[in-house]
């Protein structure tokens, strides 16, 4: 059968992407307390094709993933970019890679015992491999101290921090997450002490982004801090320079 999709396609319009969506897999992940973390992750897979191709059969997308089935993990990212880029045949080569990851919280009574925090890996290749990891971070606050610094009252859910980080050396996801949190820690303090405001996504920001600066295995990074209100919630975004 004469395959169409690999056919020269004249009108030299490079297609932008194409690929696959929400492919669930299981996953491994590495773990500072257990070594590793097994997991579910939702992939999605593009590519960048050049004009003489008039698109790629989607199969191939699973056929790559099947190919590293239970060896799927961040020290792969890179493998499976190259061989999409090189079987495909395309300019770039993208992966999105979500995922949930548990830390356990076994010394806190009142919690359940793990934390669940919502991951994402975005890895693409052209010339050289760019890899971004982002992360969400639940910002809860006891009740008890919500009402006595004035901040809104959202049963503990006082909002959430998104980092999307870039690394120059290895980081602990676990390490990554305390560094967070320490911040948050950190900013309520500093807005608990007398005659001070409620804590801001202003203050909360510009303290993460300290922590994330001091961090050296940190290339780069952005951020957004978001408080829930009741109808509406505010926000703020920072950059690093690097």
């Amino acid at each position: 059968m004469k395959d169409i999709q690999s056919q020269e396609d004249h009108r030299r319009i490079n297609i932008k992407k194409v690929g696959v969506k929400t492919i669930s897999y299981p996953i491994t992940v590495l773990d500072k307390a257990h070594s590793q973390q097994n997991t579910i992750a939702s992939f999605n897979m593009y590519v960048n094709l050049p004009h003489h191709f008039k698109g790629t059969h989607m199969s191939r997308f699973v056929e790559i993933l099947n190919r590293y089935h239970g060896a799927i993990d961040i020290g792969n990212f890179h493998n499976i970019l190259q061989e999409m880029k090189d079987k495909l045949e395309a300019e770039a080569a993208h992966i999105e890679m979500s995922f949930v990851y548990f830390l356990s919280d076994a010394d806190n009574a009142d919690n359940l015992k793990s934390r669940r925090y919502e991951c994402i890996m975005h890895g693409s290749l052209e010339k050289e491999n760019d890899l971004e990891f982002i992360l969400n971070v639940p910002v809860s606050i006891p009740l008890a101290k919500q009402m006595a610094t004035g901040l809104p009252q959202s049963l503990g859910q006082w909002g959430r921090v998104v980092s999307a980080v870039k690394f120059r050396n290895f980081i602990w996801i676990e390490d990554l997450i305390t560094l967070i949190e320490k911040a948050v820690d950190i900013a309520h303090e500093k807005a608990s002490a007398p005659g001070e405001n409620s804590m801001s996504v202003e203050s909360l920001s510009h303290q993460i982004a300290q922590s994330l600066e001091e961090e050296k295995a940190i290339k780069s990074f952005s951020l957004k801090v978001e408080n829930l209100a009741e109808g509406y919630s505010t926000f703020a975004a920072i950059e690093s320079l690097a």
